[in-house]
């Protein structure tokens, strides 16, 4: 009586573990779909203040300070004047971009 009862408790067992191994694999593979929907999803842009704005805009308000910089600082002779605009740029700047581009 106890080898038949040991037995089916070793029947039990090996469904088990079989049903085990079978919901492993399963869970490893929906695991492994999710990584690579995870990867071919394209990715979220940034949150920031400049990621709201587009590529060109953004191009914009970086290359027009600098060219303008540029421009003073090869056309203005005195060096104090040229340190003055530079710094009136950076400070006009931010309200510039608000007035032209919009708030957003």
């Amino acid at each position: 009586m106890s080898k038949e009862r040991a037995r089916k408790r070793a029947e039990r067992l090996a469904v088990l573990e079989k049903e085990k191994a079978a919901r492993a694999r399963r869970v490893a593979r929906r695991d492994r779909r999710r990584a690579l929907a995870r990867r071919l999803r394209p990715q979220r842009r940034g949150t920031g203040r400049l990621y709201r704005r587009g590529r060109a805009e953004r191009a914009g308000i970086v290359v027009v300070p600098l060219a303008a910089s540029a421009m003073i600082w090869f056309l203005v002779p005195d060096i104090s004047l040229r340190i003055v605009l530079i710094a009136l740029i950076i400070l006009i700047l931010p309200a510039l971009v608000v007035v032209i581009l919009g708030r957003r």
